[in-house]
């Protein structure tokens, strides 16, 4: 059983920067994939991005390429999202998710979730 805890999230102006963290609490799998997904209201929840356990493979959504960086701490327990260059449609909630093994960009293949942080960038 796993418990995903989110912080970071808040508001901010178009141009800034904000950092996402999420770790891991309670039993956790010995080799996990984790991700970052995104719901703005009336939308589809989107891919973000998504790390390997040993974080050397990562994959990101086209609208995030080159703007946002997902990581892990060095215990593998802990992800983050850094978001450069945010724009006004990067407005969503955030959701920090894990599975088993290999990363994914499909929701559905996520067994975890936390709660979601809002991020609310201003023009």
């Amino acid at each position: 059983q796993v418990q995903l805890v989110e912080s970071g999230g808040g508001l901010v102006q178009a141009g800034g920067s904000l950092r996402l963290s999420c770790a891991a609490s309670g039993r956790t799998f010995s080799s996990y994939a984790m991700g970052w997904f995104r719901q703005a209201p009336g939308k589809e929840r989107e891919f973000v991005a998504a790390i390997s356990w040993s974080g050397s493979i990562t994959y990101y959504a086209d609208s995030v390429k080159g703007r946002f960086t997902i990581s892990r701490g060095n215990a593998k327990n802990t992800l983050y999202l850094q978001m450069n260059s945010l724009k006004p449609e990067d407005t969503a909630v955030y959701y920090c998710a894990a599975k088993s093994h290999r990363p994914a960009d499909v929701a559905a293949e996520y067994d975890y979730w936390g709660q979601g942080t809002q991020v609310t960038v201003s023009s």
